[in-house]
């Protein structure tokens, strides 16, 4: 087929391609990331690439992936009658003579409030094996069906149905931030801060502006970090421990984010919030993070400090929370790890930054976290003094497949 034989739309997904600057390896990694899958063969991928831009076949499964990637609406970019993936959906559910459910009518039972928030648990603890990619479509039928609920009930039961909303809104916004997908992470965070206001209670308003400040975080946006947790923090006498330690938290990153970093506010910081560790008692489902995790405030202080270029003193809390190797293969811990390697490659040490690298790098595959991949991918930055080393090649190897 040549190249005035070819449907626009091929046309279109090779220029644009071309113009990126990527080749047709580095476009099915896009794609992937862009599809929030975190994982996937891009060797098939960049085969299939290579056919959809002949316009021998048609990307059904991608469209909404390439337009992620290129930031072109899927109308502007294929502009094409061919079906997209919703009317293959919808094709699909005819075919086997399944009838759409209508919306729900009538009163809304108050005790399917409780049923969603005694949900959570199950999620958050789920999330810290599997990772994202398990976990978002299920989390998002729970959430749309909450917000159907909260168009069809009456006050009181509707407050209770919007707090419900914003612990799963944020829970979606974090596994998004997780497998790499901000925008959507953004869109559902901002969903969370609308039903809190709706919601009028003040622990949610704050809880939804520290997920704001989370996703500010992982942007490297530092200013933005310090004004969400600030604004979070604005009713604190009326706030619960567990609410007053996300905000201080969030702001402590905030400020190690800044040019200036100031390493005395942040642990001013810090240990207000580790004051207030052993307060929490509160019964929200939602945010505990701070209960959940062993040494939560010294894991935060930690991070702050590879920040900051205080790479001895964070190898030091690193080794008192996590000890020397991992030992197990659960989400967070293995972020840990790698934050802990990165700190030891500015030090350095580069025997332990191997270890820890190699057994951290296994994780990935199972998890589809792009947060991960991202921190794996810091640790060769920090290891440039011995780059050339025969353990920094073997670094090198460990994390060119994250590149």
């Amino acid at each position: 087929m040549t190249q005035q034989q070819r449907p626009e739309w091929a046309v279109r997904l090779q220029t644009q391609r071309e113009a990126q600057n990527w080749n047709k390896c580095e476009m099915a990694r896009q794609l992937i990331r862009a599809a929030g899958y975190g994982h996937g063969s891009v060797d098939s991928l960049t085969r299939q690439i290579r056919e959809w831009e002949k316009g021998k076949h048609f990307p059904r499964d991608w469209t909404s992936a390439y337009s992620t990637a290129f930031g072109i609406p899927e109308g502007e970019l294929f502009g094409t009658g061919e079906p997209k993936r919703r009317d293959i959906l919808e094709i699909s559910v005819s075919a086997i003579d399944i009838p759409p459910y209508p919306p729900h009518q009538g009163p809304v039972a108050p005790e399917l409030v409780m049923y969603f928030l005694e949900q959570l648990p199950g999620h958050y603890k789920a999330d810290m094996w599997l990772g994202p990619r398990h976990l978002i479509p299920t989390v998002t039928t729970q959430a749309q069906l909450i917000k159907e609920l909260v168009h069809a009930a009456d006050a009181p039961v509707r407050r209770g149905l919007l707090g419900a909303g914003v612990a799963y809104a944020a829970l979606l916004g974090w596994l998004h931030q997780d497998a790499g997908d901000s925008s959507r992470s953004e869109l559902w965070r901002t969903i969370a801060l609308d039903m809190a206001h709706r919601s009028q209670d003040p622990q949610l308003i704050s809880y939804a502006l520290t997920n704001k400040a989370m996703l500010a975080v992982d942007v490297g946006d530092g200013r933005t970090v310090v004004d969400y947790a600030e604004a979070a923090l604005i009713n604190e006498s009326k706030l619960c421990p567990k609410v007053r330690i996300l905000a201080l938290v969030h702001q402590a990153h905030g400020q190690s984010m800044l040019p200036a970093g100031d390493k005395e506010l942040v642990d001013r910081l810090l240990d207000r919030a580790a004051e207030l560790v052993d307060q929490v008692d509160d019964e929200h489902p939602w945010g505990n993070a701070c209960r959940r995790t062993r040494g939560y405030i010294e894991v935060q202080r930690a991070t702050a400090y590879i920040r900051l270029g205080v790479y001895r003193e964070a190898v030091a809390l690193w080794d008192e929370v996590l000890g020397d190797a991992p030992d197990a293969a659960r989400r967070d811990n293995a972020v840990f790890w790698a934050r802990q390697a990165s700190a030891l490659a500015a030090v350095p040490e580069p025997e332990r930054v191997v270890q820890i690298a190699s057994a951290t790098a296994a994780i990935v595959e199972g998890t589809g976290s792009a947060r991960l991949r991202q921190e794996l991918r810091e640790i060769p930055r920090r290891a440039t003094a011995w780059a050339d080393t025969s353990s920094g090649r073997e670094l090198n190897e460990i994390i060119s497949q994250f590149n």
